[in-house]
């Protein structure tokens, strides 16, 4: 919290004041530093882009996800250890080791400097860790609600759609919240496989403007505004929904 102080402060300073008082409160406070920093990195267009990927990569994560975490934590066959632990080993793979097989598969499927491929990217990457993280919270749901459902006459389907979805909203929000948090300022993938600036996210755009301002001049105070226009967005809906991102995966961790 406190380097988010810092940079909010030092987003209304001149270069000149940044480096005379870096911990200071800023006197005469710069508010066309945002201005600057919005129109020069075309935050506008890359803020949209931004949205549409990451909230379109959360809701189709969690639509993939919720009926295979239900269905690994439900449905008891040899078969269910070794799919949950398929899933948990991708948590181990690094991105850099993806990158060149991913960049050759998107290439042959025209689907480079495209915020679908963009798009795919981000939910194929997400599935591993929501499948883990819903399987241990459908697994701490009582079986007794589908045993009485069963005997009312419901289907799988039904059950799982009306009833245990439902009880486990709190996790299915804490996993589309993570999943926000740990796309919206995702930088590799959206550098490597996005090319055009108009298709820019919030990330790559902030890198094209930390390198027009290394060549036109330093401006500091724009530098650090474009920062916050990144990073504070995040940061005040982390501290906003944190108590339920806390409850859920707590929730989720006990049977």
């Amino acid at each position: 919290m406190a380097v988010a102080v810092w940079m909010v402060l030092n987003s209304l300073k001149s270069t000149r004041a940044v480096f005379s008082d870096p911990w200071g409160v800023p006197t005469d406070p710069r508010w066309g530093n945002y201005a600057r920093a919005w129109q020069a990195s075309d935050f506008g267009v890359a803020t949209l882009n931004t949205v549409m990927v990451v909230f379109g990569t959360a809701v189709a994560t969690i639509a993939l996800a919720a009926p295979a975490a239900y269905a690994l934590s439900r449905l008891l066959n040899r078969w269910n250890a070794g799919l949950t632990v398929f899933f948990a080993l991708g948590l181990g793979i690094p991105a850099q080791v993806m990158i060149l097989p991913l960049y050759v598969m998107m290439n042959r499927l025209y689907l480079v400097d495209s915020l679908v491929g963009l798009w795919i990217l981000y939910v194929a990457t997400s599935m591993p860790f929501t499948v883990f993280f819903l399987t241990g919270f459908f697994g701490s749901l009582p079986r007794e609600l589908e045993e009485a459902a069963a005997l009312d006459g419901a289907s799988p389907n039904r059950t799982f759609w009306q009833i245990m979805l439902p009880l486990a909203r709190s996790g299915v929000i804490t996993a589309l919240i993570l999943n926000i948090i740990q796309h919206w300022g995702e930088t590799l993938f959206a550098l490597i496989f996005l090319q055009s600036e108009h298709k820019a996210t919030l990330s790559i755009a902030l890198l094209g403007f930390l390198q027009r301002m290394q060549y036109n001049g330093a401006d500091w105070g724009g530098l650090f505004a474009g920062v916050c226009t990144v990073v504070l967005p995040l940061l005040v809906g982390y501290v906003w929904l944190g108590r339920r991102i806390i409850e859920g995966m707590t929730l989720g961790s006990l049977k």
